[in-house]
């Protein structure tokens, strides 16, 4: 088995895929947001067997790099031996992660009135690679949003990417020169959603030398695309077996919630709708039963604009609502999911709602078996901000072919 760490972990897509393929040891992970360290503990004591999560599993900021390496004592983190410690002697083979993609995306830095540039999660990157070069894994994986290829931080004179790329060839690690074509469309494999992700390998010229290079351009080319599938996974496929939650005539306390709609029996983890009011629903409705019955009227930008305009007397520059279609992927699982989900609708009128967390989850790929016993909000967020576990099993299996092979 190949031992490896998770930088930036969340609630441990990436691991999960990794471990899901039962080809690596993870080592330890680091995340610093309590909420997802406590769900990927859980998970991976009573998923996994691994009774040592607690300690494993780092609660820490990762900007601390030499605390992190040699252990701390903290009134906001407590205290632990550190990374050091947890890897001791073994070679670590692979590290995974990537930093908070909201500085580099699109969308965060058009609502940011500073487009993002002053923001601190633009050089996280930098720890991630002291981390690298503490380690010096034979390879890594960085994750990230496309829209990295495109931030330029501070002054605005660079991109951050030219950066990035420079430190890890300076760090030792071949990685692609055109990082445009590390951009992987994930319903290519297997992934219910839409969604597109960078993701850079880096492969050591330390232990691999000359062959460095062409190990890179044969992740892309073969290893990876080796797992594509013919036909793209549905909506339908993800959550049409779950069971239906209909609009209730009065609103009910459940389990200490409001509840506006009925929830599932025998209960789902995380399958309890939003609350939404009479309003929402009966718009909810409106807008599942127009394309239910291919009348397609608003399914476009603008009459989604108009729609939202009419019914709340605001203009947004982008449209509010979107129907999930049931024979299609998704729409991006963003982490902003967490704060409405008027971009989530359930494609069913007989359910008038937006997507439950349970929902979220399978079109992000996580099994059922993975509890998210957290609030609501924490949870949109975590699987909002994770890499879909199928994707990152993929990876894992196209990694360890590649180290096996060289």
């Amino acid at each position: 088995m190949l031992n490896t760490i998770d930088l930036f972990v969340g609630c441990g897509g990436l691991s999960e895929g990794f471990e899901q393929s039962r080809k690596y040891k993870m080592i330890g992970a680091v995340e610093w947001e309590p909420s997802p360290v406590k769900e990927l503990r859980n998970h991976l004591k009573n998923r996994w067997g691994i009774q040592d999560s607690e300690e494993r599993v780092l609660q820490f900021d990762i900007q601390r790099t030499e605390e992190l390496f040699n252990g701390w004592k903290d009134k906001k983190f407590g205290e632990s031996k550190g990374l050091d410690a947890l890897v001791g002697n073994r070679q670590l083979d692979v590290i995974i992660g990537g930093p908070p993609c909201q500085a580099y995306s699109v969308a965060g830095r058009i609502r940011d009135e500073h487009g993002m540039r002053e923001d601190y999660r633009n050089y996280l990157f930098e720890s991630y690679l002291k981390v690298v070069q503490h380690y010096k894994p034979r390879v890594f994986v960085f994750e990230n949003v496309p829209g990295i290829l495109s931030a330029k931080p501070g002054d605005g004179s660079v991109r951050i990417i030219d950066l990035i790329q420079k430190a890890f060839a300076d760090a030792g690690y071949a990685v692609l020169p055109d990082l445009s074509n590390a951009i992987i469309d994930m319903t290519e494999y297997g992934v219910p959603q839409n969604r597109k992700r960078i993701i850079i390998l880096g492969v050591s010229k330390e232990h691999y030398g000359d062959k460095a290079e062409a190990m890179v351009e044969k992740f892309y080319s073969s290893y990876l695309p080796e797992y594509k599938i013919e036909k793209k996974a549905t909506v339908r496929d993800a959550i049409g077996d779950l069971p239906k939650l209909r609009p209730l005539d009065e609103p009910i306390s459940y389990l200490g919630r409001k509840l506006s709609h009925s929830a599932s029996d025998p209960l789902i983890n995380g399958h309890i709708s939003r609350f939404h009011n009479k309003r929402d629903i009966e718009l909810f409705k409106f807008l599942e039963e127009d394309i239910a019955s291919g009348r397609m009227k608003y399914t476009s930008a603008k009459s989604l604009k108009t729609l939202y305009t009419k019914l709340t007397g605001k203009t947004s520059n982008v449209h509010k609502y979107y129907v999930l279609r049931w024979d299609e992927p998704s729409n991006l699982i963003p982490a902003h999911l967490f704060k409405d989900g008027l971009r989530h609708i359930h494609p069913d009128p007989e359910q008038a709602r937006t997507i439950t967390v349970r929902e979220a989850a399978r079109l992000q790929t996580f099994p059922d078996n993975y509890y998210f016993n957290c609030s609501q909000t924490d949870a949109f967020k975590m699987i909002g901000n994770a890499v879909p576990p199928l994707f990152a099993k993929k990876v894992a299996y196209a990694i360890y072919h590649l180290i096996q092979e060289n």
